[in-house]
């Protein structure tokens, strides 16, 4: 299955109609991973033809008025051909915003996922194949800037859960110095920011 994975920067090669049907026309499963214009997913999503999911980032308080059209995964557990996914939405708390949450709030949000999690593993053998969040992990791709400091209860969903991948977005990877893929327990982490092609096959 490949999946178009989105986030934070819109592109204009995204924007055009013409070489979304030539370039991305095999694509069957469209992620964004937050801070993304309605307007823009929805372009994407209908041009391209594929379903789309997501969650939230930190500047998508816009969504209360205007979803996109699509299935929010935060704090759900979906399947869709095969492939199981579990989202977890927003960033560290910094100020005010609603879609921002502290260390503690995250981590009792990763342990209610434990029952839901549990149910797909006694039905497929394996919990979980795609972690999708807007944030990163501590200590793993993310920024020095308190705005962009990672969950450390990211990397404790890794350690229960073990996912196949866990992707986000949130941080930007103009400086193509930066690591956007690493290897954590069973977890393949991959920055997306702004868009990759994500090839998976269902276990």
């Amino acid at each position: 299955m490949k999946i178009l994975c989105i986030s934070d920067t819109e592109m204009p090669q995204l924007e055009n109609a013409a070489n979304l049907r030539r370039q991305y026309s095999d694509i069957d499963m469209i992620i964004s991973c937050g801070d993304m214009p309605t307007a823009y997913l929805d372009f994407i999503t209908t041009i391209i033809g594929a379903p789309m999911f997501y969650v939230r980032g930190n500047h998508d308080e816009r969504y209360e008025e205007q979803p996109p059209g699509g299935v929010d995964l935060h704090n759900r557990v979906v399947k869709y051909r095969g492939i199981t996914m579990a989202g977890l939405e927003g960033s560290i708390k910094y100020n005010k915003g609603k879609i921002q949450y502290t260390q503690t709030e995250m981590h009792l949000m990763v342990a209610k996922m434990g029952p839901k999690l549990a149910v797909s593993r006694m039905r497929q053998g394996h919990a979980l194949d795609i972690f999708v969040a807007h944030s990163p992990a501590r200590n793993i791709h993310d920024g020095e800037d308190y705005p962009h400091r990672g969950f450390d209860s990211f990397l404790n969903f890794m350690k229960w859960y073990r996912p196949r991948y866990m992707i986000h977005g949130h941080v930007h990877t103009w400086d193509r110095r930066k690591t956007i893929q690493t290897d954590y327990e069973a977890t393949t982490i991959i920055n997306i920011n702004p868009f990759t092609v994500l090839d998976i096959d269902p276990i």
